[in-house]
């Protein structure tokens, strides 16, 4: 039988493989389909020595030091295969590797739990502030703008915006390993700006939530919106490692607008992005990640979105007005369950028509001039928009209160809200808790 080999092995180790792994290497047999079975054997012994798979490799608690140590012995013996970055906080690391080489660590290794292929994620694509109650909250005589909080935006990079400027105290490129702040998409620089541009631009007219908090820019996707598990994990541990060093100057808020589908693992703590979004929750960063864009079906939020800890945000559609008699959910807003059958999405902020942050001559300002206003800005549409502006106002309640917890901002957060508080199902897979209101969380 041809293929023999790699079928075995899937079969074999199955519950060491994640399914999208399972089936990309059983897919190299295709092409199989209509060449001569004499030469099956020969085609075989070709692609399980030159293709390469790239990876996500997890090992067992405890375990990280000895089996990444035996990986790294067992590449060394197959060319083309190396081992690419570490995760040490989520016990993983990202590799290169043939189809003859996950076959031996498979074989030989008892300290890998389990190898994930390494999917791609993608970026999830005026009176917004205003209508979050956040655009002039004032608590102890004090007008609360997030200054002295420093908010990572893990996307496309940013671009260098008058709206921004001065407070851009750290970027760092995991796609072209660029070291000064820039955006060929033009997604990165819009989110940014929905959580703390300061509208220096605009006279003021479009600013976000947050215009004194700092900002770190973080790429991890690419010119088009497209990165992988590998890059976000990146940027996410950088940002743990960020705070290590700099324990007088942290990251307080990571924005996450992006995602990919949800798979179903034996738990959510079996996706290594969800892992990794919890690891910084648990060092006590607050995480607001993207529910995704596949509304209006139920059972569509993204990963890492679907993590129980990270604040996960809806898109609502305010019709743009500041009155909220009219405002319902965004038809595209994703829908819980989990595909764990567990309470999403926990909130909604405004994410139709959002004006904010133009990076000229990038990917989205080609693409979409029509979207333009004047020089300066853009309007885009997604949940990409709604989880900045949840951002800039969890900058707000730790300006106001820097003692608080990711726990105590998210119950706050959504104790807080408007309109739509102690729904039933399936209204809840909807709504969440609730429309973000900062005036009512902040106390």
């Amino acid at each position: 039988m041809f293929g023999y080999s790699m079928v075995q092995l899937v079969r074999t180790h199955a519950h060491k493989l994640d399914k999208p792994l399972r089936e990309r290497v059983l897919n190299q047999y295709k092409p199989f389909k209509w060449t001569p079975c004499f030469l099956h054997k020969m085609f075989e012994g070709f692609i399980k020595r030159t293709k390469r798979f790239s990876v996500i490799i997890e090992f067992e608690e405890g375990c990280y030091e000895e089996g990444y140590d035996q990986v790294r012995q067992i590449f060394s013996n197959h060319f083309g295969c190396k081992v690419r970055h570490e995760f040490t906080s989520v016990s993983c690391c990202s590799a290169q590797m043939t189809p003859t080489a996950l076959e031996k660590v498979l074989t030989t290794s008892s300290q890998v739990r389990k190898i994930y292929l390494n999917r791609e994620v993608h970026a999830l694509l005026d009176t917004a502030v205003t209508a979050s109650n956040a655009r002039e909250v004032v608590r102890n005589g004090t007008n609360l703008t997030g200054e002295g909080v420093t908010v990572a935006v893990i996307d496309t990079g940013v671009y260098p915006h008058a709206d921004l400027s001065g407070r851009i105290v750290d970027f760092v490129d995991f796609i072209n390993q660029r070291s000064e702040p820039y955006d060929d998409n033009g997604h990165g620089t819009h989110c940014a700006g929905d959580a703390l541009g300061d509208g220096s631009a605009s006279e003021g007219k479009y600013r976000g939530p947050a215009p004194k908090a700092n900002l770190v820019g973080i790429k991890v996707l690419n010119k088009l919106g497209s990165g992988s598990l590998e890059t976000v994990m990146q940027g996410v541990e950088y940002c743990i490692h960020y705070n290590e060093s700099n324990p007088e100057n942290k990251i307080d808020v990571i924005n996450l607008s992006l995602g990919s589908p949800a798979l179903r693992y034996e738990n959510e703590n079996e996706d290594p992005m969800v892992r990794i979004v919890n690891q910084a929750w648990d060092s006590g960063i607050v995480v607001c990640v993207a529910a995704g864009n596949s509304g209006p079906e139920f059972e569509t939020i993204a990963s890492p979105g679907v993590s129980q800890q990270v604040i996960t945000v809806g898109a609502l559609d305010d019709r743009d007005t500041v009155e909220r008699e009219d405002d319902d959910v965004a038809s595209f807003s994703s829908r819980g369950p989990t595909v764990y059958g567990e309470r999403k999405p926990d909130i909604l902020a405004p994410g139709v028509n959002i004006v904010s942050l133009r990076s000229p001559k990038s990917f989205i300002d080609k693409l979409q001039k029509g979207n333009r206003v004047g020089l300066n800005y853009i309007t885009l549409s997604g949940t990409s928009m709604a989880t900045p502006i949840c951002a800039g106002i969890v900058a707000l309640m730790l300006e106001h209160d820097p003692t608080l917890t990711p726990n105590q901002v998210k119950e706050r957060l959504k104790e807080g809200t408007d309109l739509w508080n102690n729904l039933e199902e399936p209204e809840v897979y909807i709504y969440g808790a609730g429309y973000i209101n900062a005036e009512n969380s902040i106390r």
